[in-house]
């Protein structure tokens, strides 16, 4: 039954993701760009509240705070490697396709690197709980979304057809997976270091947040713009809260 759920919500993390990102494309450019900013702000809540709420208190019962909080600044600062080295990036609109001196095909391997990580952390966080486990993937669902439409947008810039970007990407999405499958036959038999997987996927999910998401939303300065994001990152927060705490 626990397998189950591990391959159904990494499958839902990426290849659904992807869908509803392909589809979201369909909409008008005004609507999109409407939509996107309110997206990443529920989704910065989302993360910060599976890190958190979620994967840093599960960790602290099984390993002190000095090695979690050290497990989490390690990862902050191989997230800040991995992203110069591979370019894993995560963008939102049009604008941000400047900042990518790559080509599409590199995209997509730094999205399939991105989403065997995401099928890890979906299947730690199930073997240590289902309700963590649905919290942590209802998470990477939330980000992936807008990310998947920035890397539909980057594919369609470099001359790729819709129906080829939309393949490319369900094969990248397929490595979470694996990661998956990986996670749980291998990493859940060893379980003295799945606390230390814990601590570094909530690292992952600071990073993404601080890092590369709330700058995306310091973009929109205006007041009534501010206090939209703020409530939608606070009922990310409490969405994560009402599903990892569900036991």
């Amino acid at each position: 039954m626990l397998l189950t759920y591990i391959i159904i919500f990494s499958v839902l993390g990426s290849v659904g993701a992807i869908i509803v990102a392909g589809l979201f494309l369909t909409f008008p450019d005004k609507i999109q760009n409407k939509l996107i900013p309110f997206m990443v702000s529920y989704a910065t809540g989302t993360l910060l509240g599976s890190a958190f709420l979620g994967l840093i208190p599960e960790a602290m019962e099984r390993l002190s705070p000095a090695k979690v909080s050290g497990t989490v600044l390690g990862g902050i600062i191989l997230f800040f490697i991995l992203e110069k080295l591979v370019i894993w990036r995560h963008c939102h609109h049009d604008e941000c396709i400047d900042d990518h001196h790559t080509s599409g095909g590199l995209i997509l391997i730094g999205d399939a690197f991105h989403n065997f990580v995401d099928g890890v952390i979906i299947s730690v966080a199930f073997i240590t709980s289902i309700p963590l486990g649905i919290a942590t993937a209802f998470s990477v669902i939330s980000h992936e979304i807008p990310q998947e439409v920035g890397d539909f947008v980057i594919l369609l810039k470099n001359k790729y057809s819709r129906k080829k970007a939309f393949g490319l990407n369900i094969i990248s999405g397929l490595t979470a997976v694996v990661g998956a499958l990986l996670g749980y036959f291998f990493i859940g038999g060893m379980k003295s270091i799945i606390p230390y997987i814990m601590a570094l996927s909530a690292s992952s999910f600071i990073y993404i947040a601080i890092g590369d998401l709330i700058p995306e939303l310091h973009k929109h300065s205006k007041i009534k713009a501010g206090m939209i994001q703020l409530s939608l990152m606070l009922l990310g927060i409490l969405t994560i809260f009402l599903l990892s705490h569900n036991h």
